[in-house]
């Protein structure tokens, strides 16, 4: 939802959200990173680390009747 990157964005901060895992029911999970003034790059370099290491697997639940 957009409501929570704004403190980030009235900061004038870089912030990024990433998937993070599946809640009991299946639905996604994600985490926002929030860096320092023009650190754009290691905030970016972060996220991508976390995405290596922690690979989300999931596959999409398709519903057809």
């Amino acid at each position: 939802c957009d409501i929570y990157t704004v403190s980030a964005n009235l900061a004038g901060l870089p912030a990024i959200s990433i998937p993070c895992g599946l809640s009991s029911e299946g639905l996604p999970i994600g985490v926002q990173l929030v860096g320092n003034y023009w650190a754009e790059g290691e905030l970016l370099n972060a996220a991508n680390i976390y995405g290596l290491e922690h690979p989300l697997d999931a596959k999409p639940l398709i519903h057809a009747e």
